[in-house]
């Protein structure tokens, strides 16, 4: 592991320098980015009053005791959610899952219950019990159950079929939805007439792939569609035409990846548009171009370059860096332990706004991603701070895979409770089989999942 106790930029004499110069002409854009920059100037300063030697501390049991309390009581200001609980479970669950903190059993099986009574009759899983099944929320449920990773987990994902080859009925209706919000073009619409955007593709690769349901019609012209929508901005729009944004790139990505189609992209364009996003005073990133830093955005574009370093690597590009991502770890990892972490538990978007379980799941992931390198035969960490900062990269396995938290061991597990029961088969052909090796199969090996895009 790196040293730690390097100076840190924000604090250095040039770090002054990286402030917006607007050239002498004011613009409501340009108003509101002096506000965060004065509202981070007074964050830092007060941290060197405080702090003799700065090291920034990661807020550990704050954080935990935040998600906690999130798992059984939610203040009256969440019930804006009541269509959005299953990923209230997932926002808290992954989060626990970064910290290393166990969930006990009890709240596991409460949370197992809750998410079957999410699920809908005809397929999916709703925003809530009752609802209508939506893509979203079927991703949120999903993940969620495969990192509380229990046979009752798994149970309400695969209740058995009749035979050892038949996908289970539950699987079965699964398929059946996502059949229904296929749309003719390759898209997906988010629920039966709902709209349509990249977010459902890759809810819907996501959830096929973790629950072993991939058919060889069921995506189907989707890449072609994907690819439709990166602009001549470099990334990708929510739909074609649309101007770059980052929750939808980073979904649109991870889709390819996981179809095995990311290299169609073009990816210099890519890696242009996303190193771009980061700010160059506060150390985070922005979701577009001309916005405001946000610390979710530690996620959904930080998490795109090791994506895109696999991707390089792949089409033989040998002049990548054997040692960090293609972005400032420690600028990121500086603002998100200085600027996004509230007191009292739970991170957030900058200085000034609430905390909420959103942003502690993405901010963390963020934080995840800036302290983890490589892959197993090559692994560098940059942790800032004491060492108690640092973060699961679930374990070693998301930083030896793709610098990612969590999923690759999440979809490890999950194929191989699930690859028994195998794929739906096409009509007139033998059955399907993905056997669970050691190291999971082949498919699950190139595959590199996380969340989408929430309203951001």
């Amino acid at each position: 592991m790196e040293p730690t106790c390097q100076p840190l930029r924000c604090f250095s004499e040039s770090h002054r320098l990286e402030l917006l110069n607007d050239d002498g002409v004011q613009t409501v854009t340009s108003v509101e980015q002096r506000k965060v920059e004065r509202s981070i100037q007074e964050v830092l300063s007060v941290y060197q009053q405080v702090h003799n030697l700065p090291q920034p501390a990661l807020l550990r049991e704050q954080h935990y005791q935040y998600l906690k309390k999130g798992l059984r009581h939610l203040s009256d200001a969440y019930e804006c959610l009541d269509a959005s609980r299953p990923w209230l479970c997932y926002w808290i669950l992954h989060s626990l899952e970064l910290l290393e903190e166990p969930v006990p059993a009890a709240v596991a099986s409460d949370v197992c219950q809750f998410l079957a009574r999410c699920q809908s009759s005809t397929g999916g899983f709703a925003g809530g019990p009752g609802q209508h099944a939506h893509l979203a929320p079927t991703y949120a449920a999903v993940n969620a159950l495969c990192i509380l990773g229990t046979d009752e987990a798994y149970g309400v994902i695969d209740s058995h079929g009749n035979e050892c080859w038949h996908p289970s009925p539950t699987r079965e209706k699964l398929l059946d939805f996502l059949y229904s919000v296929k749309q003719p073009d390759g898209s997906f619409v988010m629920h039966v007439g709902g709209e349509v955007d990249v977010r459902s593709v890759y809810c819907a690769a996501s959830v096929a792939s973790l629950t072993n349901i991939i058919t060889p019609t069921l995506f189907e012209g989707t890449h072609n569609w994907i690819l439709s929508c990166q602009n001549w901005e470099g990334g990708l729009g929510g739909v074609p035409g649309l101007e770059a944004h980052g929750g939808y790139t980073f979904c649109g990505t991870a889709a390819l990846v996981i179809l095995g189609k990311e290299n169609m992209l073009d990816l210099k364009a890519l890696l242009r548009w996303v190193t771009s996003r980061q700010m160059r005073y506060e150390g985070g990133f922005q979701g577009r171009c001309n916005k405001l830093v946000d610390g979710c955005y530690s996620f959904w574009q930080a998490g795109l370059l090791p994506l895109l370093h696999r991707a390089l690597f792949k089409d033989g590009d040998r002049t990548l860096s054997l040692s960090s991502w293609m972005f400032e770890r420690q600028a990121l990892q500086e603002y998100l332990l200085l600027c996004c972490q509230n007191p009292g538990g739970g991170l957030l978007d900058k200085p000034g706004k609430s905390r909420d379980f959103y942003h502690t799941c993405y901010c963390l992931s963020g934080l995840s991603i800036a302290q983890h390198f490589g892959n197993k035969d090559l692994h560098h960490e940059l942790v800032l701070g004491k060492e108690e900062n640092r973060l699961d990269a679930s374990a070693r396995t998301q930083a030896r895979e793709s610098g990612r938290d969590g999923e690759l061991e999440r979809k490890t597990q999950a194929t191989c409770h699930l690859s028994s029961w195998g794929p739906p088969s096409p009509a007139g052909s033998p059955p399907m089989t993905w056997p669970c090796t050691e190291g999971g199969s082949a498919d699950m090996k190139r595959e590199v999942l996380e969340s989408p895009v929430d309203a951001h």
